[in-house]
């Protein structure tokens, strides 16, 4: 009597960068299986884009089966606007994506149920029910690099908006009447906070170029220019923070993201920054995130296992 092997079930989760592509199997239970990246060559236009994603994804299906792995769901997240009810990229710029139906080309090319997220969303959906936020009901994770971006998730699930548009934290004004934003605004949180205004404003302020990681180790060491950039790019954080604590009344704030790697040389004083504001509101955590740059690729696996729980 010979017994029979029953298939892993895996996801394969996909996370689509303006530049590159993390894609993975995941298993159902958690853990990433295989992982690999691709160039998304952006500038062969849309429909290349859209193709090179369903011939990965059908790729990294096939990997499985041969490794006795059973495909159950499929994941992807992606920035710019997303219609996530519908499966719709609605506009992504750097992908040059206008209302193309990417859930439903992946699920008819792998025959599998599969989701399609917003790549802010779907980290902060990981970090959430997985990483430094796990436990907590209500969590806003922010993620913090070229530029500045947040995702709430309630009860395990992330809220979206009226329009997909939810959480674009570093577009709070702070500094009415500052610095010129891309977004049309002029003091946007970004234009001060994120990683790269930090080394903009360091390169203006000394004559040197440096990253934001630098900056933050010569703030930590003591340097003076480094130092006032340092207490800018805090108070600004802060007052983008209680802002969005005066909205949603979060329990824990999870940041992350480049200048995220900043650790307690940041959490530290924009603890301090934040309780200094806090008037009636309740004060919140700041914890550091946990998952790195595979965030967001579990959170395109945890996106395609909500789908396959619906189905």
């Amino acid at each position: 009597m010979t017994g029979s092997v029953t298939a892993q079930p895996v996801v394969i989760a996909m996370d689509i960068g303006g530049t590159g592509m993390k894609c993975g199997v995941v298993a159902v239970d958690g853990p990433v299986l295989h992982t690999e990246r691709h160039d998304t060559l952006a500038s062969r236009g849309p429909a290349a884009v859209a193709a090179a994603i369903c011939d990965i994804a059908e790729q990294l299906a096939g990997k499985a089966r041969v490794l006795g792995q059973a495909p159950v769901a499929a994941g992807v997240a992606i920035p710019g606007v997303v219609d996530e009810v519908r499966g719709i990229a609605v506009f992504a710029a750097n992908l040059g994506f206008r209302d193309v139906p990417l859930r439903d080309l992946v699920s008819a090319r792998l025959g599998v149920p599969a989701a399609l997220g917003h790549d802010m969303r779907a980290a902060g959906l990981a970090e959430a029910r997985l990483g430094a936020g796990h436990g907590a009901d209500d969590v806003i994770f922010v993620g913090i690099g070229t530029g500045i971006a947040a995702a709430h998730v309630r009860g395990g699930h992330t809220n979206s908006g009226a329009h997909g548009a939810a959480g674009e934290l570093g577009h709070i004004v702070v500094r009415p009447g500052g610095l010129a934003c891309p977004c049309g605004q002029r003091g946007c949180l970004e234009t001060i906070a994120s990683a790269a205004s930090v080394a903009r404003r360091y390169a203006e302020a000394t004559g040197r170029a440096e990253s934001a990681a630098e900056v933050v180790a010569r703030a930590v060491a003591g340097e003076d220019a480094a130092g006032e950039i340092w207490r800018e790019t805090v108070d600004a954080l802060a007052d983008g923070l209680l802002t969005a604590q005066a909205l949603l009344d979060t329990e824990v704030f999870v940041i992350g993201g480049g200048l995220g790697e900043a650790g307690e040389a940041l959490l530290g004083p924009l603890r301090e920054a934040l309780a200094a504001r806090v008037t009636f509101h309740r004060m919140p955590r700041l914890v550091k995130a946990s998952l790195g740059d595979t965030a967001g690729l579990r959170g395109a696996a945890l996106l395609g296992l909500d789908a396959l729980s619906t189905q």
